[in-house]
């Protein structure tokens, strides 16, 4: 009977001081969280504002870009922040995350500026994923593929 409530009494202490003791609140992902909040969406390219060539690395790559899926709304991407289809933002799976590209639709033309925060495509065969706002830019909504030139930005 003597070590029942010996027992007791060591859980109800044991109890007592951790119940006293404090948690973490504030985690190194919750940090990611609040700055990846503070970045701004990367506008298109405009006619007011024209590149040139220092402002780009010299890195070029061709191939296909597709876009995300309106399911993707809302996810977790590989950097931690959350996907918005209203942003300029795109995939590709090896430019650091915060890199800005030029993305060139070689049909029409048409392009857009977007800052790379997640990794894919998955598909071997394409080159890059855009928002579906920078899709809509580069005019690529109906087709879903298209053909790209990417040029990344200093």
């Amino acid at each position: 009977m003597f070590n029942g409530i010996r027992n007791i009494i060591f859980f109800l202490m044991l109890l007592t001081i951790t119940s006293c003791t404090s948690f973490v609140r504030f985690t190194s992902e919750d940090k990611i969280k609040i700055e990846v909040q503070n970045i701004k969406p990367v506008a298109s390219v405009t006619e007011d504002k024209e590149l040139d060539e220092e402002d780009f690395t010299g890195e070029i790559m061709t191939g296909t870009a597709s876009y995300y899926a309106d399911k993707f709304h809302g996810k977790k991407t590989a950097s931690g922040e959350i996907y918005d289809q209203d942003d300029f933002t795109a995939a590709h799976r090896t430019l650091p995350f915060g890199t800005k590209v030029l993305v060139t639709n070689l049909e029409n033309n048409k392009s857009v500026i977007v800052r790379i925060n997640d990794r894919g495509p998955y598909k071997k065969s394409r080159l890059i994923d855009v928002s579906r706002a920078a899709a809509e830019e580069l005019d690529m909504i109906q087709s879903g593929i298209v053909e790209v030139e990417v040029k990344v930005l200093k």
